[in-house]
This record gives structure tokens, C-alpha cells and sequence, in this order.
């Protein structure tokens, strides 16, 4: 999967002209909590929720209301940009976008081709997404967690056995613990315990949620 799959196309944007008190509305009301500042369709960086409401007049302001509507109509975001940004492309793979996002504690990224103009915006709602659909949840069928030591072949030796049987695999997915792998299949089966119990037989050991209550009681 590639960023550019799974980013959102249309971003609310702003310029570095945009009025703060038009900024800060539409925050409100797309419950964001930066803008991207866009110029020629070329990504210059983004303002913050915080300095947003640190520019607007506070309520134990002195200016008079006529003042303050007077300053609401010439204050800009032009002083509050912030230009250093991480930013990924579209052909930037999904889980080296989400690690930047959880390295640096970042709720998105912006998506930008290689001339810096924006394609959209990668946001951890995005990321969910994308989590849900490769564990294969909406597709239904069984899940089940065969845990193994690592070693070449084990992939592919499951999935044959599963072949020889007439189960298809709905998604796959492959978590480590030490020196063990966690293969969690999703699959589409008429017979969930006989599947098990030939797994069983075959030397394989399945892992439900009691195998390991011993590390979340």
C-alpha cells in the first residue's frame, strides 16, 4: 500500500493572506487542528490551532468592538506559518509514513510531489483505515494465529497447506515477538475447528487470546 492509495484528495486549504478569524472558522468546522498554506499549489506549510487563538483578541482585551473588528479584518496568518513541516509523496510506502507520524507524535502528514505541490493529507483516521482493511475485517470469514518460530519458508509452507485444503486466504498479516512470528490469517472456511485441528496435527501451534493473558492480567 502507498500513501497516495489511502491519502485524502480534498484538504482544506489557506493562503498566507487568508484572514485569521477565517482561518480560525474553519478549524470549527472541519475540527482541524492545522491549516495548510498553499501558494501556486505549491505546499509553503501550515498554521496551528494554538497560534491561531493566541492571535485572536482576547475577551480581556481593552480595544473597543469597533477595534476589534477593524484589526479581525486586516490580521493575516502571514506571521504565524510555520515552513518546516515533515512531508511524505504518494509513492511513499504506508508504513514508513506511519512510522514518521509515530516517531515524531504527528497527527498527519502532507502529501506533496517532488516539486512540493500538495496532493492531500495523510491523517491517522487514514492510517485506521488502512490497519482495518489489511487485517481483513470487513471481508468476514475466520481469523486465526498460528505462532512459530521464524524461519524461511514458513509463509509459504501454511499457505500451500491451506491451498490443499480449499481455504482461501482472506488477508495476512505478520507480527514478531522474539525470535517468534505471529502469522494471523483471515480466511474463508466451512469448517473452523476441523482447519484448526489439521493445523494442530501438522505440528503447528495456534495462538488464541489465552496464550498470552498472562501479559495484560
Amino acid at each position: 500500500m502507498y500513501v497516495g492509495l489511502a491519502m485524502d484528495r480534498h484538504v482544506p486549504t489557506i493562503t498566507s493572506d487568508t484572514l485569521i478569524i477565517k482561518a480560525d472558522r474553519m478549524m470549527e468546522e472541519n475540527r482541524l487542528w492545522i491549516l495548510l498554506v498553499v501558494e501556486d499549489g505549491k505546499l509553503k506549510g501550515y498554521v496551528a490551532k494554538e497560534d491561531i487563538r493566541a492571535a485572536l483578541p482576547s475577551g480581556a482585551t481593552t480595544f473597543s468592538k469597533h477595534e476589534i473588528n477593524y484589526l479581525l479584518s486586516r490580521m493575516t496568518v502571514k506571521e504565524l506559518v510555520r515552513s518546516s513541516m515533515p512531508t511524505v509523496t504518494p509513492e511513499t510506502e504506508i508504513e514508513v509514513a506511519a512510522k514518521i507520524m509515530h516517531d515524531k507524535d504527528l497527527a498527519g502528514l502532507a502529501v506533496v510531489d517532488t516539486k512540493s505541490r500538495l496532493k492531500g493529507y495523510i491523517s491517522r483516521g487514514s492510517m485506521l483505515a488502512v490497519l482495518v482493511e489489511e487485517m481483513g475485517l470487513e471481508l468476514g470469514g475466520y481469523r486465526i494465529v498460528i505462532e512459530a518460530e521464524d524461519r524461511k519458508g514458513l509463509m509459504a509452507e501454511i499457505s500451500r497447506l491451506f491451498f490443499d485444503l480449499g481455504v482461501n486466504i482472506l488477508s495476512t498479516s505478520t507480527f514478531f515477538r522474539g525470535n517468534q512470528r505471529l502469522l494471523v490469517f483471515r480466511v474463508r472456511t466451512d469448517d473452523s475447528e476441523g482447519l484448526e485441528r489439521v493445523l494442530t496435527d501438522k505440528g503447528y501451534k495456534i495462538a488464541g487470546p489465552e496464550r498470552f493473558e498472562q501479559e495484560w492480567s
